[in-house]
């Protein structure tokens, strides 16, 4: 879409602002609203309240009384203060937030708009929470239309954030349905295998089901030897044995960071008990990431690992792979295998003998290979996908925000745009529900 430009401009005399058309008028946001602090909110939370209460982040409560009654854009003053956020009705806003009054004049939905584009980095505080002051607000240059043409340039953004905003949740809705699949891709590959004629079994084991009836469904420790890592101390990290060692948050899924990792002592006693092997599976022991797996895949010459990790390691090559042991440890917190006590909470420690007592699937090694292999296919083709779909989220995000800007500044010209005679305007469409 292609957008004509005002027949004439002049120098706005705001370098990030550049020209202006030239029957708009310069000034700042204090020609457009006030600016109000917000209040405590204690003597006036209720449950059954039916105002809002908003604070820099958002709605967190209701109140029995408010403190304005008509349409506002809200400010950030503290913590989150690039969202604006437009309201109209009644509503209560806290410390963090700054509220304003609009000028007789002046559209709300336009002011709206505009603070959009108010580069909140230049203003904010340096310091560790952000904040803004309502002086360096109200003096926000803004070059500035009548009012009819902000209320067309407010309809006009109206409907095309809209219609980028739809095409943005369908990509949202497509990623979602990407992650399913994928779940239910690995999920049924290391649970059924990959021949649906296969004669199947009950494992035993309630959340895995019916396995095909050649698959072994045994304590992982009768497969793998599972080692935690060497316990982190400040001592630990002077000695004449200083080696890279991994850390929890070095471990994502099936990636590992070997990038300026730290290090620690491990005296000659020790170290073959904590290197690692090509090959081996890493898993996360304790915290929110209980079961997070990567594999090792020997980028460093020598590396070690601290104690919040498990290290499995199969007893037998020839029987398994920790490739499609991943896969299992993948699907088993998918299952919510790793909660405590059914609560759906995260157990604090997946221990060394809890991982020993699990009883999983182990196929063939050769169908092991095969179902790994099937499994990175589908899920790169898959992962392709998703990655286009967050491209083009990416896309239609700088599109909207530049459309805003465009608009607000004058730099295109929407005084004669309407919308698509299909455009069900708000009240059509309100008669149509």
């Amino acid at each position: 879409m292609t957008f004509q430009k005002y027949p004439e401009y002049k120098d706005s005399d705001v370098e990030w602002l550049g020209e202006m058309p030239g029957h708009w008028i310069r000034g700042s946001l204090k020609n457009l609203a006030w600016i109000r602090n917000g209040k405590d909110y204690k003597d006036v939370e209720s449950s059954d309240g039916e105002y809002p209460v908003i604070g820099s982040g958002g709605m967190f409560s209701k109140a029995s009384q408010y403190l304005h009654d008509g349409e506002s854009v809200l400010l950030g003053r503290k913590g989150t203060i690039d969202k604006p956020l437009y309201i109209n009705g009644r509503f209560w806003t806290v410390d963090t937030m700054f509220y304003t009054e609009v000028a007789k004049g002046t559209s709300a939905k336009f002011l709206y708009y505009y603070a959009l584009t108010i580069p909140f980095e230049f203003y904010s505080t340096s310091t560790a929470l952000p904040s803004m002051t309502q002086g360096d607000l109200l003096n926000h240059p803004a070059a500035i239309p009548s009012n009819f043409e902000q209320t067309q340039i407010a309809r006009f953004l109206d409907h095309e954030t809209a219609r980028i905003d739809a095409l943005i949740e369908e990509q949202q809705r497509l990623i979602e349905l990407l992650k399913e699949k994928r779940q239910a891709v690995i999920s049924h590959a290391v649970t059924k295998g990959l021949d649906p004629t296969v004669p199947m079994k009950d494992s035993g084991v309630e959340w895995l089901g019916e396995v095909p009836a050649h698959w072994d469904v045994v304590p992982t420790n009768y497969r793998y030897e599972i080692q935690l890592g060497r316990m982190l101390n400040e001592q630990r990290a002077q000695g004449d044995h200083l080696k890279p060692y991994l850390r929890v948050f070095d471990v994502q899924w099936n990636a590992i960071n070997t990038t300026d990792l730290p290090l620690m002592d491990f005296p000659p006693e020790v170290q073959s008990m904590y290197r690692l092997k090509s090959g081996d599976l890493m898993v996360n022991e304790g915290g929110s990431y209980v079961g997070r797996s990567a594999i090792w895949r020997g980028d460093l010459d020598e590396c070690y690992y601290q104690k919040a990790l498990h290290r499995l390691r199969p007893r037998d090559v020839k029987s398994d792979t920790a490739e499609f042991f991943l896969h299992v440890m993948e699907m088993a917190t998918q299952q919510g295998v790793f909660v405590a006590g059914g609560n759906q909470t995260t157990i604090d420690h997946l221990t060394a003998e809890q991982l020993r007592q699990y009883r999983f699937v182990f196929p063939p090694l050769a169908e092991q290979l095969q179902i790994a292999e099937n499994i990175t296919d589908v899920v790169s083709k898959i992962q392709n996908t998703t990655s286009e779909a967050e491209q083009l989220i990416g896309y239609l995000k700088e599109r909207r925000s530049a459309l805003i800007s465009a608009a607000v500044t004058g730099r295109i010209d929407v005084r004669g745009w309407q919308p698509p005679a299909s455009a069900k305007t708000p009240e059509s469409a309100q008669e149509a529900m």
